[in-house]
């Protein structure tokens, strides 16, 4: 169970609620081009209109120097937030003036206003505290939905909460209780996926699932540190020389433990990352200089489809190569049809690239649940503190 209080513990009728949304979404031209963040806030947004709220809306927008900068303005997003929820946003291009003051003061129940970019402040990554005062200042109550930014310890995600009752959105409460829960009582097996670049991203991860998963499967360029690990030449392949060591450790581990932590058998490479490049197949002991692995071979789909299918619970995160280009797409492309084949396990998706996956093979709506948090997801399966959940009120 969460052990926070959440929105529906409040009572917000008339009242000024400062939401903290994760609207940090992609921009091209003045329009938002992927809305999925939108979307996940809006079952928040809406209970709080239909409860008779006065919903002011933070977020930020990029990485803008802590000064406004156009390219970030939210203006863009709450044109988005307006058509999805078929209602108008006011806007405040003021965070916390005069202005912003006057928007909230002119506010009537059920009413929605979004201020400008957050970050346009440099009070808010400092977790300033007289900045975030003068933030809680414009609301009553705080609720944060932005689960991916609560491993942030900013002054619209952790700091206001110092200042104003603090509650847990939805899509955050859910988030928090879907990826612990999956840690905690999985159907079994549990088979872990996890893939991308660097092991140094995701060893404490791999790591924790190690303690709750019957297999890991590992691909992506984290697995050739792996190899090295176990004493393989690997070419020109990705390599962090200072993880081969915790990462032959981590080896010891899965196998004391009984536990499958499985390589990729065999592997596309080329000598360089390009759309045109001469690929070939090989196996894992046959990559030769000058060469790199760019995205699991034929032999490892099918043996990580197999681990797949026979699933009850499955996690994934990180791609299992260069998925953007299409030579090196296939493995991340089979895993992620295999995935969503499997309709009877949960099946849970851990942000970032593999979102991004799911959503170029058309297969978001075939999995059974998409986090919104990449670096808050990874942060919360490692066990470590996310200050924007840390700092919401507990249930008593």
């Amino acid at each position: 169970m969460f052990a926070k209080q959440t929105v529906k513990d409040a009572d917000v009728r008339g009242k000024r609620v400062l939401v903290r949304v994760d609207f940090n979404v992609p921009l091209a031209e003045g329009a938002v081009t992927d809305d999925t963040r939108i979307r996940a806030a809006l079952p928040t947004i809406r209970y709080l209109i239909d409860h008779g709220a006065r919903v002011v809306l933070i977020s930020h927008l990029g990485r803008p120097k802590g000064e406004p900068d156009p390219q970030f303005s939210l203006k863009p997003v709450r044109r988005a937030l307006q058509r999805l929820i078929g209602r108008n946003v006011a806007f405040s291009p003021d965070i916390v003036g005069p202005e912003a003051e006057e928007a909230v003061g002119r506010m009537i129940d059920g009413e929605i206003l979004m201020l400008e970019n957050v970050r346009f402040d440099p009070g808010e990554k400092a977790n300033d505290p007289e900045f975030a005062r003068r933030l809680a200042a414009l609301g009553e109550i705080y609720v944060n939905d932005a689960f991916g930014a609560a491993h942030r310890a900013h002054a619209s995600t952790a700091g206001v909460a110092a200042y104003l009752p603090a509650y847990a959105g939805m899509l955050l409460a859910r988030e928090v209780e879907t990826l612990t829960g999956m840690l905690s009582d999985p159907e079994r097996p549990f088979v872990g996926i996890l893939g991308g670049s660097k092991v140094s991203d995701k060893f404490g991860v791999i790591d924790k699932l190690l303690e709750s998963c019957d297999t890991v499967l590992i691909g992506g360029g984290m697995a050739f540190t792996f190899l090295v690990a176990k004493g393989l030449e690997v070419g020109n392949s990705i390599v962090e020389a200072e993880w081969v060591e915790p990462a032959e450790q981590m080896l010891e581990k899965a196998k004391g433990a009984g536990i499958e932590l499985v390589l990729p058998t065999d592997f596309v490479i080329a000598a360089e990352i390009a759309e045109d490049a001469e690929t070939r197949i090989v196996g894992r002991e046959e990559i030769p200089a000058g060469m790199m692995g760019l995205d699991i071979g034929p032999s490892s789909i099918e043996l990580y489809k197999g681990e797949i299918a026979g699933a009850k619970t499955i996690f994934w995160n990180g791609p299992m190569g260069v998925f953007e280009m299409t030579p090196f797409e296939t493995g991340t492309k089979e895993v992620a049809i295999a995935v969503g084949r499997n309709s009877r396990a949960a099946s849970i998706i851990g942000g970032g690239d593999s979102v991004a996956a799911l959503k170029k093979f058309g297969l978001e709506d075939r999995v059974t649940f998409v986090s919104t948090g990449g670096g808050a997801s990874m942060k919360l399966l490692e066990g470590a503190a996310l200050p924007g959940v840390d700092a919401l009120l507990d249930r008593e």
